[in-house]
């Protein structure tokens, strides 16, 4: 049924699109027989309306990963600049939240570490809503790089901070994992949110460790431990299938004899607050320069350009887009 209703909403919007394509064709000749400039004018705004829906279908044409249309899980960690870092990895996490406010998705916060001073040392939420949450969201995974004058420097000199964005796709719970019970060590501790009384007298807090990979999760967001257990272990099996997947591409990355730069050295987009305003993405050359509409959620010029990018990369290797 879930196939089926992506098929149907497939199909509608191409007929919608055929629809408004025929509407503007008309009125385009109605305006060209009676030289009427009110209608051309109408037309013309018609079709500048139409190629905007048109290139979004576009990039949702580019989407056809295994796990494209699951809820996406976004994790930001603070990276090089203390404080600010951390300032700088909630202001990120802020950003997609407005971004999924945008687009009327549905965020989630499972768990939240606060900084020493300000900011966060990490977060982890899941977005809910969209078709292709994962999908879209995949484009923003690594380290985004802020360039201001410090609010945390009394001398007020121009600090470069770090963080990075990593998004996982959400797995069902028919999706068959095994997990060694063995292979898992678990830990309880009191919220740090700011919730109900029941979550703060409580350690009702969960930590996951996978032992043989390292990966940990936490969840802090339901009121019971064993909500918060389901929540955490739901993200681990999403985390161990993303992990899964990116060692097959590394495995084919390998074969075509290419290096994938790694660390905080290799920032996919830069936000200059100073000496001058810019948001520049290094693999697409996006860039804009009102800094304050992309740290409000204006982001979707950086994610269109970027699976577009790969797009065009899978097609000249000949390798499926992810």
């Amino acid at each position: 049924m879930a196939e089926l209703s992506r098929l149907s909403e497939d199909v509608t919007a191409h007929d919608r699109m055929a629809g408004r394509i025929s509407d503007v064709k008309v009125l385009w000749e109605l305006a060209s027989a009676e030289t009427d400039e009110a209608t051309g004018a109408e037309a013309a705004a018609e079709l500048e309306s139409v190629e905007r829906d048109l290139a979004s279908l576009e990039v949702a044409a580019l989407l056809g990963g295994d796990f494209d249309d699951n809820p996406a899980i976004l994790e930001v960690h603070a990276g090089e600049g203390g404080t600010d870092s951390q300032d700088w990895a909630e202001m990120l996490l802020r950003m997609y939240q407005r971004w999924a406010e945008r687009d009327g998705l549905k965020t989630e916060l499972l768990a939240v570490t606060p900084g020493e001073e300000a900011g966060i040392k990490s977060a982890t939420m899941t977005i809910r809503g969209a078709r292709h949450a994962y999908g879209m969201l995949a484009a923003e995974r690594g380290v985004h790089r802020l360039v201001r004058i410090s609010p945390f420097d009394a001398a007020k000199r121009r600090h470069t901070s770090f963080a990075s964005v990593d998004v996982t796709p959400e797995v069902e719970d028919d999706v068959e994992i095994e997990v060694d019970p063995d292979d898992l060590r678990v830990d309880t501790y009191r919220s740090s949110g700011a919730g109900g009384q029941h979550v703060n007298v409580t350690d009702s807090a969960v930590r996951i460790t996978h032992l043989p990979t390292g990966i940990v999760v936490s969840c802090q967001n339901e009121r019971s431990q064993m909500q918060n257990r389901n929540v955490a272990m739901r993200v681990l099996k999403s985390r161990l299938v993303a992990r899964a997947q990116e060692e097959r591409e590394a495995e084919i990355e390998a074969l075509r004899g290419e290096k994938r730069d790694i660390g905080f050295g290799s920032q996919i987009r830069s936000y200059v607050l100073h000496p001058y305003q810019m948001v520049k993405d290094h693999r697409t050359a996006v860039e804009k320069g009102n800094v304050q509409a992309v740290l409000d959620g204006d982001i979707d010029a950086f994610i269109e350009a970027e699976l577009r990018r790969k797009a065009t990369k899978a097609g000249t290797t000949g390798s499926p887009v992810s």
